[in-house]
């Protein structure tokens, strides 16, 4: 079994990928942590995140470079907003994220582009969204419990500026697959969207049954 969570930053589709994975006892990979890998590699190399040839030789990163705190920063998550609009670098990725999704047992995989370029035969197909304001307030919250200061109105203006090259770029844009589950997360607390995304799992396994 399959399932696809994609989903804008921000909008809790990492946590509730983490949740579906433990409840169904399938591993998990965060695919935007490869891309972060990248951003990271090509800026510490001092490579330019908008040179495709740069961040093509940016995706030979140590598998090390995973457990890395780092790329969880605010910058290095512009730097993978930025090295993932290269068609160079998402081809470099995609049989490791292939490899991953087709294992023998199934899978979970959350990133932006899982169900339509990915695995597009995911047995389950979840887009998680949230309101801008609501995404920005929750990295805002965020940073204050790793005790970065950041401005709200900063990380709101980041948040539309990824928003805008995830869904413009050429190549796998973020939206979601027609046949995907649309979870608006904006009213809800971690736990009530956890439950509502495993409902839906089970809704549609029901369903296939």
């Amino acid at each position: 079994m399959i399932i696809a969570v994609d989903g804008p930053t921000a909008s809790g589709k990492g946590t509730i990928a983490k949740a579906l994975a433990a409840h169904f006892g399938l591993p998990h990979l965060d695919t935007g942590l490869l891309y972060r890998a990248v951003g990271y590699q090509c800026a510490e190399s001092g490579g330019n995140p908008d040179d495709p040839a740069d961040a093509l030789a940016a995706c030979g990163f140590p598998d090390s470079l995973i457990d890395n705190t780092e790329l969880r920063s605010e910058a290095t998550g512009g730097f993978a907003s930025r090295v993932s609009t290269h068609p160079e670098v998402r081809q470099a990725l995609y049989e490791r994220q292939r490899a991953f999704a087709t294992q023998p047992g199934g899978s979970v995989l959350d990133g932006r582009d899982i169900s339509t370029v990915i695995a597009p035969e995911a047995d389950v197909k979840l887009f998680i969204t949230a309101s801008v304001q609501e995404r920005a307030r929750r990295r805002w919250l965020e940073m204050q419990d790793r005790e970065i200061e950041l401005p709200l109105s900063a990380i709101e203006s980041d948040i539309i500026e990824r928003d805008r090259r995830d869904i413009n770029r050429r190549d796998a844009p973020l939206r979601a697959a027609p046949d995907a589950l649309v979870l608006d997360t904006t009213s809800m607390g971690r736990d009530r969207a956890i439950k509502a995304a495993i409902d839906a799992v089970e809704q549609v396994l029901g369903r296939k049954a």
